[in-house]
């Protein structure tokens, strides 16, 4: 198999290098959820652009995709490349360019089973616990069993959450989490 294939019978295609990620925000907080699909980790809304066009178009679709919402307004925070390995059949370098936008959004939250596990609205202080958690595994406190079971952030997210100034770890600790991306 040459890496511009995918794996047989994997269901994916190959790795685009090209990811979105939606912050969604209420008077509760974020919307975040355990990934029903690896990589483990407590994420916000996120996936590939693939045939979805472009960014923008990808964040609405990735929205309705997982959690049934519409978005009504898209506002860019964050465009950048992060070395994060995907489970899909990697093609090219390791990561992706990621894109990350706040949305609104309408409508009634209906998780997709296939994509999400336990969703819920958290405040930044809980987000700063998950991140510590993170933090925890990326320096080897806790197995691969132990954080896939119970989960902190999704590792790529610790630094897009830290640009964005809603959780805050040292530079020590965000190498330390690029290391286990």
């Amino acid at each position: 198999m040459t890496p511009a294939t995918q794996a047989p019978d994997s269901g994916e295609p190959p790795c685009d290098h090209k990811s979105v990620g939606i912050l969604i925000s209420s008077p509760s907080g974020l919307l975040v959820f355990e990934r029903a699909t690896p990589p483990a980790g407590i994420a916000p809304v996120a996936g590939h652009v693939d045939h979805h066009g472009g960014p923008e178009q990808t964040a609405h679709d990735e929205v309705t995709e997982e959690v049934a919402l519409t978005v009504t307004h898209l506002h860019p925070l964050l465009d950048q490349w992060r070395p994060n390995r995907c489970r899909r059949t990697p093609s090219g370098p390791v990561g992706h360019h990621w894109w990350i936008f706040q949305a609104e959004v309408s409508g009634s939250l209906r998780p997709s089973p296939r994509e999400v596990r336990a969703p819920r609205w958290i405040r930044p202080e809980q987000l700063q616990q998950h991140a510590l958690r993170t933090v925890a595994y990326a320096k080897g406190r806790l197995t691969r069993e132990e954080f896939e079971r119970e989960p902190g952030l999704e590792p790529v997210w610790c630094r897009f959450l830290h640009d964005l100034t809603i959780v805050t770890l040292s530079s020590a600790d965000l190498d330390r989490i690029d290391d286990v991306l």
